[in-house]
């Protein structure tokens, strides 16, 4: 475990950052801080779920199951959102589940608090409604990738979405697991990996993919992520909001 977490680093998570104070220091009593390790399972597909969470550091990857055990990612989740919309949204449960991807620090908040806040029909509703809207491009726009375009644009919006999330360049993760995550055979990820390390766009190693040219990865992605990026930064707020509780509210 990397460090205790406070309630100043809360505000790490870029929905809570934009609370105006008052709303702040009424859901802040009920955020609890917890660590997520990779593999973790959050929620199960079609379970009911007792908590939301904001994650600061960690990332979770929220995957669709099928029958057969097998299942694909349909988005990502780090410190710009929220795990479990379905609390707020009145649906209790989806059929998917969350799976902390990297490990860090999210703050967990009630299934009644959270319910409670809505309710009030605030500053909290509004972030989570506009949230919920970039959400669903996020996924649309998933399935839009994997249905046209090649593996090694879809590993880059992955990596991309994962970048944006994530507080380094270095990712812990293996090709098998990207692999499953995108719904694609493990050797189209290697050979698609092998290529962008030949162009010294990443690095790899056993169980880390380093990426050390962001603007080249961007050059040989499609669409779909600048597609994403911009309808997440027109409806949420700056990201440059996420230490104003060092400014607002003295950090507690």
């Amino acid at each position: 475990m990397s460090g205790a977490s406070s309630l100043a680093d809360a505000r790490k998570n870029r929905l809570l950052a934009a609370l105006p104070d008052n709303d702040w220091e009424r859901v802040r009593r009920h955020l609890k801080p917890v660590f997520l390790r990779p593999g973790e399972t959050l929620y199960e597909a079609g379970a009911p779920r007792q908590h939301a969470y904001f994650p600061t550091t960690a990332i979770v990857s929220i995957e669709c199951p099928t029958v057969d055990g097998a299942s694909t990612e349909i988005a990502l989740v780090g410190r710009e959102g929220v795990v479990g919309i379905a609390l707020f949204m009145g649906g209790q449960s989806r059929p998917s589940r969350g799976v902390v991807e990297a490990r860090g620090w999210s703050f967990r908040l009630a299934e009644n608090v959270l319910k409670e806040e809505f309710a009030r029909g605030g500053a909290l509703q509004r972030l989570l409604l506009l949230y919920t809207q970039a959400l669903l491009t996020l996924t649309a726009q998933t399935a839009v990738c994997y249905r046209f375009h090649m593996v090694e644009q879809q590993l880059c919006r992955w990596l991309l979405l994962t970048l944006d999330r994530s507080t380094s360049s270095e990712l812990r993760t293996t090709h098998e697991r990207v692999a499953l995550m995108l719904g694609v055979r493990r050797e189209g990820v290697t050979e698609a990996l092998g290529r962008l390390q030949q162009s010294g766009l990443v690095h790899c190693s056993r169980g880390h993919i380093t990426v050390l040219d962001r603007a080249g990865i961007e050059a040989r992605c499609c669409e779909c992520y600048g597609v994403v990026k911009r309808e997440f930064d027109r409806l949420l707020p700056p990201a440059t909001c996420l230490n104003a509780d060092r400014r607002t509210t003295g950090g507690q």
